[in-house]
Formats: structure tokens, C-alpha cells, sequence
């Protein structure tokens, strides 16, 4: 009896396993819909679309994109990580989704437990800039700046809990500046409040300060990334300019539900990461100041956790929290 019993559950999950296979080998079967957190236009749209249009190509299956704004990000996300995980529902994260659990009092999701990672797909550095009028040509000659004047000095950044301004705090926290934090409503807003001096000081994602650096009408002092930016290679790297410790990328990545079958995961990030390895592609992105990052599952999951513990502890840090 019990030879029939085992008979019958290998039986049972070969055929399991053997389903799972054909589903894989024939998917996408069906149109694939990523899930975007935020408005048409920003980065992790613009990113998403890039990939959709490519991925489209290669499947000869619809790939699509759809936006569900709200909440910082938390309505598009809920609904990404509740989709039934057979992955034909994908969603493109930006680094809110690792700040958010601690930035707010309760979140519908678990950026670990509800999600499989597919992989990193491009990153962008904060960059620290000030107006010309600003008697600092360096990172140093700002902070001794600051320090000579408690509290004369603010600084703009784009949204409260984006990484422009955990970067800010990063950068207050480690020199113990008497700094005024300027939350505006988008970066653009903080490049212009900065641009005409109302505050001397900005922390943005990059891409919304390129033009007008290169322009001269502000003045960037170091990217906050390992490496200096190919869209602006004359600023240095926080590092290079005599501040270690202060690397803060904005990333956007691509997620399935918790659950979606392995071979799903992998044929997924092998096109993902083929597609975004295309030259057009990666063109496309320096254009708005990204750097293809591509990894494996395994190396996104691991910088999603990582990631979480760093600006769980700025947070926690500088008291910021949103009800």
C-alpha cells in the first residue's frame, strides 16, 4: 500500500513539474503588463516602456504598461504584489519601494516577503549642487560654509522620503550640520527654487539638474554614486571629493509577485536583461542620466535587503515619518 501511495505522488508531481516546464517553455502566451507606482513620464515609466517596447519585439507578445499612482507609490505596489504570480504581471520598482516600510506607519506590502526580484535595470546618482553666488567650490569648503553659520543655510529637496532627501540627512547626519531641510513638490520646483537662491543649496536625482549645471546657472558638486556620471564627468564623486560613506542611487528594477515559477523569473531576466543591454537602450537611458545595471535575481534581492537596512536607520535617524 504504501509502495501504490508513493507511487501515485511521484506520478502526481512529475506531472506537477511537467505542466510547469510546458507553461514555461511557452510563455508569454498572453499579453505581460508591468506595473508602474507613479505618473506617465517620470524615470521608472519612461524606463518601463523602453523595456516593454523591447520585450514586445523579442516575445511577439504584447507588453504593456500600466500606470497606478498614489500613496508615494503604495497603491501601484499593492496591487502588484496581490497579481497572480504566473508572470504576466511584472512591476518596475524605484527605490521609494525600499524606503516606503519605514518612511510610513503601515504599508499594504513586504518588499521581501511579496515580491520575487527579476533584476536591477538602471540607476541614477543624487547630485548636491548649489547656486553660483554660493562661496563653496567643493564639498568641504560647503561644509565648513555651513558650519560657520548654524541654521543660515537650507537646502531643496525634490519629495520627503526620496533618496535627494535621505541623501540630505545622510549628508547632515555624518557632519552634524545645522542644515534646513526644503521639501518641494518635484524636483523641477527644487532646481528652480535653487536657481533663483531662494535655497542655496539642492539635493535632486540627477537627470532634473544636468541642463542647468551644464548651463552654469548652478554649480554640482559631487554625485552621490561610486562612480562619476558619463553625463557629467567634470563632478566628482562624493568619495573623490573627500566624503566617504554618502552613496545614495536612485534605482528602478523589475519585480514579479511572490510565487512566479522559477523558469518564469529566469526566461524573464534573460530577455529583461538582453533588452537593456541593446546599445539604443542603453543610449536612452544615459540621455536621462541612468547607467544600465543589470543583475541577477539573486544579486537584486540582496541589494533590496541591503538597501532597506540603510535608509531604515536614516529614517529612523532624522525623525521623518509620513501617516
Amino acid at each position: 500500500m504504501h509502495r501504490i501511495v508513493r507511487g501515485v505522488a511521484f506520478v502526481a508531481a512529475l506531472a506537477a513539474a511537467t505542466a510547469v516546464r510546458a507553461q514555461d517553455a511557452s510563455y508569454p502566451s498572453r499579453a505581460v503588463r508591468i506595473i508602474v507606482p507613479f505618473a506617465a513620464g517620470g524615470p521608472p515609466d519612461v524606463i518601463s516602456r523602453l523595456v516593454a517596447q523591447k520585450l514586445s519585439e523579442r516575445w511577439r507578445q504584447q507588453v504593456y504598461v500600466e500606470n497606478l499612482p498614489g500613496a508615494g507609490g503604495n497603491t501601484g505596489t499593492a496591487t502588484a504584489a496581490r497579481a497572480a504570480p504566473d508572470g504576466y504581471t511584472l512591476y518596475m520598482m524605484s527605490t521609494g519601494f525600499m524606503v516606503n516600510p519605514s518612511l510610513y506607519a503601515k504599508v499594504p506590502y513586504d518588499p521581501v516577503r511579496d515580491f520575487a526580484p527579476v533584476t536591477l535595470a538602471a540607476a541614477s546618482p543624487n547630485i548636491l549642487f548649489v547656486h553660483p553666488s554660493v562661496p563653496a567650490h567643493s564639498v568641504k569648503e560647503l561644509i565648513e560654509l555651513i558650519k560657520s553659520s548654524p541654521g543660515k543655510y537650507s537646502y531643496a529637496q525634490p519629495s520627503t522620503g526620496s533618496t535627494p532627501h535621505l541623501s540630505g540627512e545622510l549628508f547632515k547626519l555624518q557632519y552634524g550640520l545645522d542644515l534646513v531641510t526644503v521639501p518641494f513638490n518635484g524636483a523641477s520646483l527644487a532646481v528652480n527654487s535653487t536657481i533663483a537662491g531662494h535655497t542655496p543649496i539642492a539635493f535632486t536625482a540627477l537627470p532634473p539638474a544636468i541642463a542647468n549645471i551644464k548651463q552654469g546657472n548652478l554649480r554640482g558638486l559631487a554625485v552621490t554614486a561610486a562612480k562619476r556620471s558619463a553625463a557629467l564627468p567634470e563632478v566628482p564623486t562624493m568619495a573623490e571629493a573627500g566624503v566617504p560613506d554618502q552613496e545614495a542611487e536612485t534605482i528602478n528594477g523589475l519585480l514579479a509577485p511572490a510565487g512566479t515559477p522559477g523558469d518564469t523569473i529566469a526566461r524573464i531576466n534573460r530577455d529583461t536583461v538582453a533588452a537593456l543591454s541593446l546599445p539604443d537602450v542603453e543610449e536612452r537611458l544615459r540621455a536621462l542620466g541612468f547607467e544600465p545595471a543589470v543583475t541577477t535575481p539573486a544579486e537584486f534581492g540582496a541589494r533590496i535587503k541591503s538597501e532597506i537596512v540603510k535608509w531604515d536607520k536614516v529614517v529612523r535617524a532624522a525623525h521623518i515619518r509620513i501617516e
